[in-house]
């Protein structure tokens, strides 16, 4: 019977040793001027540390002169109330009327395509402007800012022209106004709505004001009811939104009585983070209103929790209360003489809600007497403009002292910074500076112009730590939400957090751990022994450190070969390298960024392009891996050309080295078309990882041959194939040659004849020869079936006790959650457990214990997708090795089934062979895997859990600057007419209206 009839083949990677396929002869040729290099990390993650400042430097440096600009256009512009200045909106450039003229605002707007901006249309020699929906985009004071910050035009292109480097740079106004460089088209939401407004973005919040400690108070009442309380409750998220990593913020909702909206937080601050406010949103929406407002003891306990605010729990800068109503008729004065007065430590902002204005003096004469600002919000379109105003307040000692300090904000994914086609969900970190008014006239106003900055993509960094210099720690894949994750949620086994908490502190040094990390998207585990190098990036908040893994991650295997002989080889149609790696720099000239990296390679070493910075270090180790790996070539060629051997079902060659090359052989057609290209990212050198197939062959024994079964997902329908790895082993390992090679070919390698004669045997076994009252399965060490007499076994999850449990895990804050997997892929068991339940189809054991069941069996509750914060232990299986054969008895039900499990040498493979004749289907089907899947369903657990992770505050790196106070500052301004004292005629008006209500 044809093999290929039964659509069953292998694919083999091999670790190919001294002497195979002529690699000897040419290894030889080359033996004199070859050396390994064992990986110094010390110095490896200081040289890594000093290029990153570099770069990082050079973003600053553009920051500042941005800054400079804007504040010299300013001191020299004067304001005109009733100035008209056409400038190009960037929502309606290239726009017509119905007559086909420029609308106003709009006009021709040349956009090229570039590469460099994310392949958007792009102006690179002018900037435009982004106006939100909200504000009046002809507003005098829009005018006035836009007309002055022209200015800027010119530094923006000269700082790209010194860094070719640099991606979007912009100057988000005070005003509202936002002005992007280079200029593009912004695309309006499908209601034809804009509402990316700079100054919610992080960097603008951090840049304009120092940390602070927020507790929002908001007025429940009675008189709240309808609309007012929907404004109060826009207030509110709108005055979350402009709270950051840095700052710390709690909410209290008060009428007869006063309560927490999250009881958790009772009597503290938390962070301010994604987490925290998007949880306390949800809070809000549920707020209803009852009862009669009283303030007063709201006010009391805010001042309480503010005046507890320690090191772990605050900000220990600017401290606020947000006071959120509809009018204040109690005698509240002797609240602020106790805990406010005189030093007025705390600013109270108070937001008057409606239109009735009965009690606007009250509200105006709390925010005056405690240095803060009072605003009327009538409508839910009063509501951006009038919650900014209190930023304003607290950027005035920063403003009148003139300190600038450059801000960093944490790596997020900006999913909505344009909310056009440029969108890439790129990881980045912005570089932010804040714009003073230099005016001497207004200086004890201390006005705030706006925030200068610059995006930098991470990319950018990880160019700058190239894979190929060492092994990489675990891949974290972000969601497209994603904010941050915290470094103990990767490197999790460092359960003392020595790591994370040398690393926050700035620190420079050496840890050593054993580490779990999975591979194959969480199906395998690996056991590793790494050693992480850690410093300071100087003048940023950031620490950067690497991972050496021993053994593999020790040494680098290096070699000299004249730039001819390399180039021949480098050119064979059967190579390429790591597209995404850097090889040669090609951002920088705007020429060269439509070349790939061999292009810009071959370019460079051929004299084309002598200009080209490239990695020497890298192009020699590619140039020698092109040499020596050049005999593959002829030898796939002779086995393509060989008829009898492509009948045996040989479908791919492949093979990689640690440069980021790839050799790549199709010999025959019967794999997916995505399976080794740029979109079968697992398999493929990428900026983040190696191949999966790379890896654990790195990690496994030298001599040994590996079968892996790729991922469904990389499989041709119908299609089953392995992978088996062998190492080619000069001293230490170097590199790797990999084959795709048919099991069962009677046309094999003399290297590999021994163990193929042996998987022969035993496939032979299992498939032709066993009798039908036993079932057969050759697995391999993870557990997953690679043989089997049913077509649906394959690449399903057996278990046996002769399996290591382990668990890897996985953070990350928003994950999708779908139905459970089906109980073929389902891997989840207790090593101490010995109920094994078995069935033609597949084969699995549970546990009562596993968190992840508890996950599954949540999941599998909700109908469709749902987006739920998500840890997940992921149990996974590793065969020990000594147990080379072993037997047991299976009680399954009214019957019991005997296994007998062997090692196959020189693999990691085993052969299962269990009793066919009692059948537990029958069992299955009565106790189904459900309630097998038993979730914690004690409410007081889960809201335990959930309450201590929102509290717990982590060591953390504060920003090095606080400015809270400043002696110049004119307090007066506060949105009143002036200072207010609340007279006695007005307090005996307020208390008989109250008595009225009442």
């Amino acid at each position: 019977m044809s093999v290929r009839r039964r659509s069953v083949q292998w694919m083999v990677i091999l670790q190919i040793r001294e002497g195979a396929l002529g690699g000897d002869q040419k290894y030889k040729d080359v033996e004199g001027v070859v050396k390994i290099e064992e990986v110094d990390g010390e110095e490896l993650v200081k040289k890594f540390a000093e290029e990153m400042e570099e770069m990082l430097g050079r973003k600053m440096k553009s920051v500042k002169r941005l800054a400079e600009a804007a504040e010299d256009a300013d001191l020299y512009h004067e304001y005109n109330d009733t100035m008209e200045f056409d400038y190009y909106n960037s929502m309606l450039i290239n726009t017509v009327d119905e007559d086909g003229n420029p609308v106003p605002l709009g006009g021709e707007f040349p956009l090229e395509e570039n590469e460099h901006f994310n392949k958007l249309p792009v102006n690179t020699q002018q900037s435009n402007i982004q106006v939100p929906t909200n504000v009046y985009n002809r507003d005098p004071d829009i005018v006035n800012g836009v007309f002055m910050s022209e200015a800027l035009n010119d530094v923006f292109i000269d700082n790209f022209q010194k860094d070719p480097t640099l991606t979007w740079q912009y100057f988000g106004s005070a005003t509202g106004f936002f002005r992007l460089y280079p200029g593009i088209q912004w695309i309006p939401d499908e209601n034809g709505v804009v509402t990316f407004d700079a100054r919610n973005r992080n960097w603008y919040i951090q840049a304009a004001t120092s940390p602070k400690d927020v507790v929002i108070v908001v007025d429940v009442s009675g008189s709240m009811k309808g609309l007012r309380l929907t404004i109060a409750k826009h207030t509110i998220n709108t005055i979350l939104d402009t709270l950051g990593e840095n700052d710390f913020v709690n909410i209290i909702a008060y009428s007869d009585y006063v309560r927490y909206v999250e009881p958790c937080f009772k009597g503290t601050l938390v962070q301010a983070d994604l987490d925290n406010r998007e949880h306390f949103k949800l809070l809000v929406e549920e707020l209803h209103v009852k009862g009669e407002g009283k303030v007063k003891n709201a006010m009391k306990e805010s001042f309480k929790i503010l005046n507890e605010v320690s090191y772990s729990t605050g900000s220990l800068c600017n401290q606020a209360i947000m006071l959120i109503t509809d009018g204040a008729m109690e005698d509240f004065q002797d609240v602020f003489e106790e805990f406010n007065w005189p030093e007025r430590r705390v600013r109270v902002f108070t937001y008057l809600i409606g239109r009735e204005m009965t009690f606007a003096e009250n509200v105006k004469w709390i925010a005056c007497n405690n240095k803060g600002y009072y605003t009327h919000i009538s409508t839910l379109a009063d509501v951006q403009e009038n919650v900014m105003e209190y930023l304003h307040v607290l950027s005035r000692p920063m403003v009148i002292n003139h300190d600038h300090d450059i801000i960093w904000t944490e790596a997020y994914m900006d999913s909505v910074l344009f909310n056009t086609q440029a969108q890439s969900l790129l990881l980045m970190t912005s570089v932010a500076m804040p714009v003073f008014s230099k005016k001497k006239e207004t200086l004890s106003h201390g006005i705030l112009l706006g925030v200068v900055g610059t995006d930098v993509a991470l990319r950018e960094l990880m160019r700058l730590a190239p894979r190929y210099k060492y092994k990489e720690g675990k891949k974290l894949k972000p969601k497209p939400n994603y904010n941050s994750v915290d470094l103990s949620e990767v490197e999790w086994e460092d359960t003392e957090e020595r790591l994370r908490t040398a690393m926050v502190k700035g620190e420079t040094g050496t840890l050593s751990l054993d580490v779990r990390t999975s591979v194959d998207k969480g199906r395998r585990a690996m056991f590793l022994k790494n050693d992480y190098f850690y410093t300071i990036l100087n003048e940023t908040p950031f620490s950067l450190g690497i991972v050496l893994t021993r053994g593999y991650g020790q040494y680098i295997f290096t070699g000299n070969v004249s730039v001819e002989e390399g180039l021949h080889d480098l050119l064979a149609p059967d190579l390429t390298i790591a597209s995404e790696w850097t090889y040669c720099e090609t951002d920088i000239d705007p020429a060269h960024r439509k070349l790939s990296q061999l292009q810009a390679v071959v370019r460079y070493l051929t004299g084309k392009e002598p200009d080209l910075e490239c990695d020497m270090q890298l192009l020699q180790q590619t140039l020698f891996d092109a040499v020596v790996t050049a005999p593959m070539e002829a030898y796939w060629t002779a086995l393509m050309l060989n008829t009898s051997g492509m009948e045996d079902g040989v479908e791919t060659a492949f093979l990689g080295t640690r440069s980021g090359l790839m050799r790549f052989q199709r010999l025959f057609l019967s794999l997916p078309r995505s399976f080794l290209t740029s979109t079968d990212k697992e398999n493929m050198f990428t900026l983040d990882h190696f191949p999966v197939w790379y890896r654990r062959a790195a990690e496994y024994p030298a001599g040994q041959f590996l079968y892996y079964m790729p991922r469904q997902d990389t499989r041709g329908i119908g299609d089953a194939f392995t992978e088996q790895t062998h190492t080619h082993t000069w001293t230490q390992k170097t590199f790797f040659v990999l084959f795709l090679y048919p099991i069962f070919s009677l046309y094999v390698l003399l290297c590999l004849l021994f163990s193929l004669l042996l998987i022969f045997y035993f496939l032979c076994l299992c498939l032709f020869l066993s009798p039908q009252d036993i079932d057969c399965y050759v697995i391999d060490n993870n557990g997953f079936v690679l043989i089997s007499k049913q077509r649906n076994d394959v690449s399903s999850h057996t278990h046996t006790h002769t399996h290591t449990h382990t668990h890897t895990h996985s953070h990350s804050d928003i994950e999708r959650i779908s139905s459970p997997p089906s109980p073929a892929s389902l891997s989840v068991t207790n090593k101490m457990s010995l109920l094994h339940c078995y069935t033609p189809s597949f084969i699995f054991q549970t546990s009562r214990h596993d968190p992840y069941l508890s996950l599954l069996a949540s999941a599998h509750k909700k109908k469709g997708d749902i987006l739920q914060p998500c840890d997940t232990e992921y149990p996974s299986f590793v065969y020990e090795p000594s147990v080379k054969e072993t037997n047991s008895i299976i009680k399954c039900g009214r019957c019991q089934k005997m296994f007998v499990v062997q090692q196959i040498p020189e693999s990691n493979l085993l052969m299962l062979v269990i009793q066919a004749d009692c059948d537990c289907s029958r069992q299955m089907h009565e106790k189904p895997l459900l309630p097998l899947l038993l979730l914690l369903d004690s409410a007081v657990h889960n809201a335990s859990v959930k309450c201590d992770r929102m509290r717990s505050q982590k060591i953390r790196r504060r920003p090095e600057s606080c400015h809270a106070y400043h002696p110049q500052e004119n307090a007066n301004d506060c949105g009143g007419a002036s200072f207010i004292s609340l007279s006695a005629s007005l307090f005996f008006i307020c208390l008989s209206f109250s008595a009225l209500v009442s």
